[in-house]
């Protein structure tokens, strides 16, 4: 191996541990120590430390007094970025439904075998709603978000985008019936109602509620999500 190809190759390792880095913080629910971002990324503590004031100087990350590390304003910018349109288009029909539904409200985009939260509002006055962070993920073999993904899409196209991952029964009948539902799939207890959403020049997306508990009209909540994504693909054509 060349000089220039180590160079490469340590770069790459480099970034990709800033990456990890990232998601470690991401799905933490508390500030990290550099102990426990150390062990997270297996590396030594000096690693960590070098990784971290990159990610600082780019205001990627911040500590607290402590020295505790956590997630900074930076990350939010560029999740700006990301489905930008759909993200504006969509924040106005999330906001209404959570508090129209006591439910928390969520955009679910396409990212490989996984479906990932893009951007969630949670009801105002409810102290019992379900908190569904942005980058959540789960796989397409379970919950109402990716079966509406799936069912905006054709079998053939499913084989294609997903090669080994099963067209889910759900699908077909989400795409005769216009919405999706699972109960206890991704969560026990946890139910869901997702339709799917157009989004031109890209993969389907799906907006989402979840609730705790059974004995909810997921007929009408589908029908009420209907309503709100006729609104969000109107913004975005």
């Amino acid at each position: 191996m060349t000089p220039a190809s180590n160079g490469s190759g340590s770069q790459s390792q480099t970034l990709s541990r800033g990456i990890q880095a990232l998601e470690l913080l991401a799905e933490s629910e508390t500030p990290l120590t550099i102990a426990e971002l150390s062990a997270g990324l297996g590396v030594h503590r000096s690693i960590a430390y070098r990784i971290l004031r990159t990610l600082e100087a780019h205001s990627l990350v911040m500590r607290d007094d402590a020295g505790r590390v956590s997630a900074a304003p930076g990350l939010a910018a560029l999740a700006r970025g990301v489905s930008r349109d759909l993200q504006s288009a969509a924040l106005p029909e999330l906001t209404v439904l959570a508090n129209e539904l006591s439910m928390t409200a969520f955009i679910a985009v396409w990212d490989q075998h996984d479906c990932v939260t893009l951007v969630a509002v949670e009801p105002r006055h409810s102290r019992t709603a379900l908190i569904q962070r942005p980058g959540t993920r789960h796989s397409f073999t379970a919950g109402a978000p990716g079966i509406a993904i799936q069912s905006a899409v054709s079998e053939e196209h499913w084989n294609r985008l997903a090669p080994g991952q099963p067209y889910r029964e759900e699908a077909r009948l989400a795409r005769r019936r216009g919405y999706a539902t699972s109960h206890s799939e991704v969560i026990d207890g946890v139910g869901s109602v997702a339709v799917p959403v157009q989004v031109p020049g890209q993969l389907p997306a799906s907006l989402s509620v979840v609730y705790f508990g059974t004995g909810k009209d997921d007929a009408g909540i589908g029908a009420r999500l209907i309503e709100s994504v006729q609104q969000i693909e109107a913004q975005l054509h």
